[in-house]
């Protein structure tokens, strides 16, 4: 029998240097605040310019505004992740502006349904989570990855957690859970079908934060931030990707 010869993944076309920090641009979804705005904080203070995703332009202002005071370079940018059209009208600003995209950070996320139990879900409530917290994320990413491909370059950050983990033995928060492994596992398809192309893909379960969704008791948001911003500056070499991670140490699926 003869053996059946798969196309080769194209390569990388050329092992050019990172950019700089001052050359990279970031998009960071839900950014306003929390999590989000953290994670804009600690890359605009490496130098990198930050588009701020916020579905409310007015808040997205108000963080913009904050974070330049700090001395970094954020715009807002409007962007409900839900949005089709959102998605696609930011990726032509980011094209006719800046040409480019090297980071982006899938941060926008909700629906912690605690309380609720896989056998008694409210089924809408696990829709609008799948539709935030994956599709959003998918879509988003599927919208940025030419800008990516352009440069031969690129880091996507999908903020996940251990709650998503297959071999998580928790029962409540059932739509935010299932969310979180789907969104996992099209971060390892993903990170496999872009191997190669200078494009790295992970996902960063923040742990326990102090943030609005979070609630009072987990850790400082810097904290939890640090690990997403690391992932979302790594090196080309090694080539890291495909990997789910807590602070910077590779965790189960």
């Amino acid at each position: 029998m003869n053996a059946v010869a798969f196309p080769e993944r194209p390569a990388r076309r050329h092992a050019a240097p990172d950019p700089e920090p001052s050359q990279r641009v970031a998009l960071v979804s839900g950014a306003n605040r929390g999590l989000g705005f953290e994670v804009a904080r600690q890359l605009a203070a490496e130098g990198i310019t930050v588009l701020l995703g916020a579905r409310q332009p007015s808040l997205g202002d108000k963080a913009a505004r904050q974070l330049r005071r700090e001395g970094g370079t954020v715009m807002v940018a409007k962007l409900d992740v839900t949005s089709t059209q959102d998605a696609r009208e930011l990726a032509a600003r980011i094209e006719g502006e800046y040409g480019r995209l090297d980071i982006l950070v899938n941060n926008a996320g909700a629906f912690f349904d605690t309380g609720h139990q896989a056998s008694t879900a409210d089924l809408d409530l696990v829709r609008q989570a799948l539709e935030t917290n994956l599709l959003g994320a998918w879509q988003l990413t599927e919208a940025m990855l030419p800008l990516m491909r352009r440069h031969d370059y690129g880091r996507i950050v999908n903020v996940s957690s251990g709650c998503g983990a297959i071999g998580s033995e928790g029962i409540d928060c059932p739509a935010y859970r299932v969310s979180k492994a789907a969104l996992n596992s099209h971060t390892r398809l993903l990170a496999t079908e872009l191997a190669g192309s200078g494009i790295l893909v992970n996902a960063v379960c923040p742990g326990w934060v102090a943030t609005d969704m979070g609630g009072h008791g987990g850790r400082p948001v810097a904290e939890g931030a640090a690990g997403i911003v690391w992932a979302a500056t790594l090196p080309s070499r090694p080539a890291v990707t495909g990997g789910f991670f807590r602070d910077r140490q590779r965790i189960d699926w």
